[in-house]
């Protein structure tokens, strides 16, 4: 028996490769299949199934493209309704790879169709459960992204998941793996743990919503407690899913049309393509297209621009750094953004010589940042709320990035302000985002909340965020 987590950590996601006896099976794969296929080749194994736990929300599945490529059977469980061939299993229902047996399990609750599936080895005995969004580690799924598809509430859909739960999973034996779809950072879920894989024994020690003498009803108001809406690209993910969308050759092949800074600024122009700088954060400081939107590779790229550009029919034009091209369009890709028109050939000094303008953010070090305190300038704390509550700058204005168009009217139009993040990343992508919207008059902290810290500027746990007026 060969199990392979194949996790993506910009994703927070784990797809698996379970090959027996020369047949493989693949569940959840990412948006491109060659890995899987090379995989197999090495293995000299075919490809048998594609199961898929439910209709993914936060990023675009393989599972079509792999089927075409492979021949490969695409599985999903009980009330799943896609517009493409596939094999809708029973609750139950058995498949034999080689010779290990995958049990469905049907188990509800975060969305209609979320289905568990139970490796059994040759002998028969329960080996590892993978759960999907069921049952993650240290969480479970969140049940408020179907209840448009269900006509349901949270509350009902939660109701659900604590039912599959103490039914189809917990009375499975400790020493069963249990194997998720995402871990620490995924928006699917609240609490979920750094580790990625873990025993069933444990997590009904860790895991809250697994306690024993839990009541339906203490589950739902526990699970649904402190839900954050989720990223507006979540129900165009799923409607790919279930629908089907273009092949990853095709995506690829129309966004890597290298073009010279005057025909991309003529594409700009003429299609009202978001300019999507994916370089490192300091580079984009330095000297950026006017108007562009920094997300960089180096962080939680195609979530973040998930959340932020949400649109996934927007068309794109990419400023990268040399040869990584390919893989900003595959990134994005993974989350449901075709519509990359292609990138700026050259790089950004292909723009300067063609004497284009250039724009730059002022980014200074925390210990400059320091030495202007007493100036009273507004800060801007711009990472998540739970981090603001652990800690913050005294009379720091919260203003989250993941809602940041919410807050456009608190930033001063005139007087200067500073803005900062955790450790640099996201406060360049608000610096980008406000500077697009006509908010010139900001200031980055370098480094972050970290390098603040560090520099010794005193900071406060006091719990209430505050608002500029």
């Amino acid at each position: 028996m060969n199990i392979e987590q194949i996790y993506t950590g910009c994703l927070a996601q784990g797809a698996y490769y379970i090959e027996n006896e020369g047949e493989v099976a693949i569940i959840d794969p990412l948006r491109e299949v060659k890995p899987y296929m090379e995989r197999a080749a090495r293995d000299k194994a075919e490809i048998k199934f594609i199961f898929e736990t439910h209709f993914h929300a936060d990023f675009v599945s393989g599972h079509v493209t792999l089927a075409k490529e492979t021949g490969a059977t695409i599985i999903y469980g009980p009330n799943a309704d896609p517009s493409y061939e596939v094999l809708i299993a029973e609750d139950g229902q058995e498949f034999k790879l080689g010779k290990l047996t995958f049990r469905v399990l049907h188990t509800p609750g975060h969305t209609m169709e979320s289905t568990t599936y139970l490796l059994r080895d040759e002998h028969g005995k329960d080996y590892a459960i993978f759960s999907g969004d069921t049952l993650f580690l240290g969480d479970v799924g969140r049940p408020d992204l179907a209840q448009k598809a269900a006509s349901m509430t949270q509350e009902e859909l939660a109701g659900m998941l604590y039912d599959s739960l103490r039914t189809k999973i917990m009375p499975l034996a400790d020493d069963v793996i249990v194997y998720p779809a995402h871990g620490a950072g995924s928006a699917c879920g609240k609490n979920m743990m750094k580790e990625t894989v873990d025993t069933l024994g444990n997590q009904k020690k860790m895991n809250y919503a697994l306690r024993e003498s839990m009541t339906k009803e203490e589950f739902v108001n526990e699970v649904t407690d402190g839900l954050l809406p989720p990223p507006q690209y979540f129900p165009l993910n799923v409607k790919m899913n279930r629908e089907g969308y273009d092949d990853i050759h095709e995506v690829l092949k129309r966004g890597a049309r290298a073009l010279s800074p005057q025909a991309f600024e003529v594409a700009a122009n003429e299609t009202g393509a978001v300019v999507l700088d994916v370089r490192h954060q300091d580079d984009f400081a330095k000297g950026h297209i006017p108007r562009s939107i920094f997300i960089g590779l180096k962080g939680s790229f195609a979530p973040w621009v998930g959340a932020l550009i949400a649109d996934v029919k927007q068309p794109i034009l990419l400023v990268t750094d040399k040869n990584k091209e390919e893989e900003a369009i595959t990134r994005l890709s993974r989350v449901g953004f075709d519509g990359t028109l292609g990138y700026l050939d050259g790089g950004i000094e292909a723009w300067k010589k063609a004497g284009k303008e250039i724009d730059t953010v002022e980014s200074i070090t925390a210990e400059v940042f320091k030495s202007r305190l007493d100036e009273h300038v507004p800060v801007f704390d711009v990472r998540k709320e739970s981090e603001f509550s652990a800690e913050h700058i005294e009379n720091a204005h919260f203003a989250p990035l993941d809602f940041l168009n919410d807050h456009l009217t608190e930033f001063p139009e005139k007087e200067p302000f500073y803005v900062h993040c955790a450790g640099g990343y996201r406060s360049m992508i608000a610096a980008s985002i406000l500077k697009s919207r006509g908010i010139h008059n900001l200031v980055d902290v370098a480094g972050g909340f970290a390098a603040i810290k560090k520099a010794g500027i005193p900071v406060t746990d006091f719990k209430c965020p505050t608002t500029f007026k």
